[in-house]
């Protein structure tokens, strides 16, 4: 052996020995199955022969296939698998359908090479993807068991102008014709509508990360159809697809009736949903509780008609395009049995270039929106009304802004925190008249909703000015038309106040003395997201400031959950529920003239009173005998996002968040 190959040899054993892609020639990588049926079927990711196995060294998600290393879409250590150490092991994922194929990659990151520019939303660097070992075979979805078309996914509905009609919505993988067919018998559905058909493209977002490689993501096709005709208060069964698409499976909802009195709403804010994986933003476990445990209640409902609000900030992708499907997915269980109605937020919107941005609100309209500007919130969801505002760019106009409609003994409003709402504006005329025409023999009890609070004591400084104008603008029309509850989100927690006035409680008339009809405004932004600071301060922020809860604030819970309206034209309840037990924690009663019969003297700090005894409320005791069925039937989703051990393969801060500019 001559000494030119010796050498050679040598210096190739010694590069070997510092490079951490060699030795892995015996590394195989496995997928299966490699064709699913349905968004949330899980697939089994297999490796061996990993040399030196590192606790970094991680497994990324990609879809489409032919995205750049780091274009992922998500990730997950190889530590999280109990095997690691042997170099072999294995993971379970539920996957979303993307409406492109799914690609797995394996790579090994060394702690020299950790970025600090480079991190996620936690401030955890994100994995390099210098040293890549294995890349797995395709992963789609396509046919079924029984050899059909799976057909559309993330079905939701809602309400129109027209209380006879649901509209559906839904997203499939191309733009042929979509129908709706539906009737009174699950077997025999007569009625047919023809869908139309939408979607929105890369060069309509305004900015990254929405507009950029690493956040856009093909949306599909979004399909519209409304049901019409429907008679009051009657179960209608219903799928929609065609026969060339596959059909979905039957789902039903009880349609609204005009002629009863009792009306039934689950609502809450800022819920987003839950991944299993890491991936570049935060996103929320807690979401999956909370659906949950309002999928209980509808079920328990029988045939009563109810339906759900969910107050801003929606799914939180904030311009990374496939955390919606994760959301609608994760919704469907509930949306596709009750309307799903939404208000914008600052994550759905907010952009530096926004076409309302005054002075005075420059440290408030940012960049929260991710580049969205409103696209995926205006073409993804369609409310009542006709509200919209232009973007300014090539953007379609933002859509479902402020509207209203009819529940039963309830009239509710819906408004945009994060467009003009001045005296002179559409909005502001728009609110002026749809209060002061309220028929309250009709509906003696009126609810108004948006995202950005006009009370809290978070003291969440960053929103003053905005608060400051609400309060000039809004709380006289309020106030002068007798509105019953003021719902907001955006504070992650939940929190009610006395019946209010210029920061001032009118009289309850709780020990005979007269009464004021004053707006009880309620924070009800606890639905899911969790980076918010709270009102104690904890030991790893022993200088955060202890927020004190002044006479206004009735109730303060940390707990994550939701609400839970019930009215009759004599009295509207409405019960704060946690996450954790599915229990009542507090509770305010209204009369239809405007007192507040109870409610006022419960308080609680962060979950002290909210872990507490729970209160007893004759909806609560009502739903305890459907909670088995239903809570066995939600186990099987619950579970493909939970098994996972997602969160402990990251290596997460041990600190409490108390970032409040994720408001």
């Amino acid at each position: 052996m001559n000494s030119s190959l010796i050498l050679f040899l040598i210096i190739t054993t010694i590069i070997s020995l510092f490079n951490p892609s060699t030795s892995q020639s015996q590394l195989s990588l496995s997928i299966t199955p490699t064709t699913l049926a349905k968004s949330g079927d899980p697939i089994r990711i297999q490796w061996s022969g990993i040399a030196s196995p590192s606790k970094l060294d991680w497994l990324g998600i990609y879809s489409p296939p032919d995205s750049s290393h780091d274009n992922f879409i998500g990730y997950v250590f190889l530590s999280s698998s109990a095997t690691w150490q042997s170099g072999s092991g294995s993971i379970s994922l539920p996957l979303i359908n993307l409406r492109s194929k799914y690609e797995f990659r394996i790579f090994r990151w060394v702690e020299s090479e950790v970025d600090p520019k480079k991190q996620d939303h936690d401030n955890n660097p994100l994995p390099g993807t210098k040293h890549l070992l294995a890349k797995s075979s395709e992963v789609g979805f396509g046919i079924g068991p029984a050899g059909l078309a799976h057909g559309p996914e993330q079905i939701h509905l809602a309400f129109t102008d027209n209380e006879e009609e649901m509209r559906v919505m839904f997203v499939t993988g191309d733009r042929g014709e979509r129908r709706v067919r539906y009737g009174e018998k699950e077997n025999s559905l007569g009625d047919v509508a023809v869908a139309s058909v939408g979607r929105y493209e890369k060069e309509h977002m305004c900015d990254s990360p929405a507009n950029s490689s690493v956040g856009w993501r093909d949306p599909g096709w979004i399909h519209d159809v409304v049901m019409k005709n429907l008679k009051k208060g009657v179960r209608y069964y219903y799928q929609v697809g065609s026969d060339a698409g596959g059909w979905s499976s039957t789902h039903s909802f009880v349609s609204r009736n005009e002629d009863s009195d009792e009306t039934i709403a689950f609502l809450f804010g800022d819920m987003g949903t839950a991944t299993p994986y890491s991936t570049f933003l935060r996103t929320q476990d807690e979401s999956i509780a909370t659906v949950k445990w309002i999928l209980r209640d509808i079920e328990a409902l029988g045939n009563k008609p109810a339906f759900v609000s969910h107050i801003g900030d929606i799914s939180y992708a904030r311009g990374y395009a496939w955390l919606w499907d994760h959301f609608f997915t994760q919704i469907e269980p509930i949306a596709s049995k009750v309307a799903y109605h939404v208000c914008i937020g600052n994550h759905e919107y907010d952009w530096p270039s926004q076409p309302w941005r005054p002075d005075w609100s420059v440290s408030i309209y940012g960049k929260d929106g991710g580049g969205e500007c409103g696209v995926p919130y205006s073409l993804k969801f369609k409310m009542p009304g006709n509200s919209l505002e232009l973007t300014g760019t090539q953007a379609p106009a933002t859509r479902n802004l402020y509207y209203s409609f009819d529940m039963g003994a309830v009239h509710f409003v819906y408004m945009s925190t994060e467009t003009n709402f001045f005296p002179g504006s559409k909005q502001y005329q728009f609110l002026k008249n749809d209060l002061e025409s309220v028929d309250r023999n009709k509906t003696p009890f009126v609810v108004v909703q948006g995202h950005r609070p006009m009370y809290t004591t978070s003291n969440e400084n960053r929103d003053a000015p905005l608060r400051e104008k609400m309060l000039e603008h809004l709380e006289p029309l309020f106030v002068n038309n007798k509105v019953t509850l003021a719902f907001w989100g955006h504070v992650h927690r939940y929190e009610r106040f006395c019946p209010l006035n210029n920061y001032t409680c009118g009289s309850m008339g709780l020990n005979g003395e007269g009464w004021e009809s004053f707006p009880v405004h309620v924070v009800i932004g606890m639905a899911g997201q969790d980076w918010q600071p709270i009102w104690e301060p904890r030991p790893d922020h022993p200088n955060d400031p202890i927020f004190p809860q002044p006479k206004r604030s009735l109730y303060r819970g940390g707990e994550f959950g939701y609400t839970r309206l019930v009215a009759t034209k004599e009295k509207l309840q409405l019960s704060y529920v946690g996450n954790h037990d599915g229990e009542v924690h507090d509770m305010v009663e209204i009369l239809a003239s405007g007192q507040v019969l109870s409610g006022g003297g419960a308080s609680a700090v962060d979950g002290a009173g909210a872990r507490g005894e729970a209160v007893q409320s004759t909806f609560s005791l009502f739903v305890k005998g459907a909670s088995v069925l239903v809570l066995g039937a939600f186990v099987g989703y619950v579970l493909g996002f939970i098994s996972h051990a997602r969160k402990e393969a990251t290596s997460k801060n041990s600190w409490s968040p108390v970032k409040t500019e994720d408001m």
